[in-house]
């Protein structure tokens, strides 16, 4: 039975109407567009939670603690004591009186041990928030990363345990493992890969993903309603390739960011940002 000539042309017409529709529900340029709509709404100080962390942490970081009854204020994390503008753009780095390079959550926990004299078992117990369990460690860094605000990414390199640091996070970056036998490298090193919504930056090479992907660290989190630092992403990308779970502050966290700062050099802070 022949179709009608009016009743093919409606019929193809819808076809074509419902292939525009799908066409235009799944690109991945309009994920990310809406994506990216939905943080700028959220960009505003007034409209990031991640800015209450913020204020935490400027609390914190004045408050006397510890045996020595004393302030975070002297603490030095590289411009010299007390001294927060800029500090957070050239970490991590190699501090001296420590003999370590060290990222801004290794060199806190240093600082509350040997300045203030604070027992750090129960702050480090709490180095990741969650309900009813808040974190002096994301609280600080948002308040100290923050200082750096509009500040270009500056990894220092000069010392030879920097050179080293970043040698051994490039190593780590590559390194297959796990049940999964995956890297960092398997998300992270080739344009285009995405999960579900997520688009997944290259961070591999040198230039504006790197920069804009580091830029953004430390991130409120809306789908874990907290603040998170570099430490817990890359704890929790260990844990989704079911690896072994990485000790906080450990020399090799440090390192990987060390190698993912040099990608990232001249990239222009803004902190905290805001991720889904």
């Amino acid at each position: 039975m022949k179709i009608p000539v009016i009743a093919a042309a409606a019929f193809a017409a819808a076809l074509t109407f419902a292939a525009g529709l799908v066409s235009a529900q799944s690109p991945q340029d309009d994920s990310e567009k809406e994506i990216e709509r939905y943080r700028q709404m959220l960009s505003d100080p007034f409209s990031n939670p991640g800015f209450l962390a913020v204020d935490r942490g400027e609390a914190l970081w004045s408050e006397a603690r510890g045996t020595k009854n004393v302030s975070l204020e002297g603490c030095d994390l590289g411009e010299g004591a007390g001294k927060l503008e800029g500090a957070y753009a050239k970490l991590p780095r190699h501090f001296a009186d420590a003999d370590k390079v060290m990222d801004l959550e290794q060199r806190l926990v240093w600082c509350m041990e040997k300045v203030q004299g604070l027992d750090t078992k129960d702050v480090v117990a709490r180095r990741f928030s969650g309900p009813g369990k808040a974190s002096d460690l994301e609280d600080l860094v948002a308040f100290i990363a923050n200082k750096s605000n509009g500040m270009k990414i500056e990894p220092p390199l000069s010392h030879p345990k920097e050179k080293e640091a970043a040698a051994v996070g490039e190593a780590l970056f590559y390194t297959r493992g796990g049940v999964n036998d995956f890297s960092c490298a398997t998300c992270h090193a080739e344009e285009g890969k995405r999960i579900r919504l997520q688009g997944l930056p290259n961070l591999s090479v040198k230039g504006k993903t790197a920069q804009e992907t580091m830029a953004s660290w430390p991130t409120y989190r809306v789908s874990q309603s907290a603040l998170r630092t570099m430490q817990h992403r890359l704890w929790d990308c260990y844990r989704q390739q079911r690896w072994p779970e990485p000790a906080y502050g450990s020399e090799a966290l440090t390192a990987l960011t060390v190698f993912l700062e040099t990608r990232a050099e001249g990239g222009e802070l803004n902190v905290p940002s805001i991720k889904r």
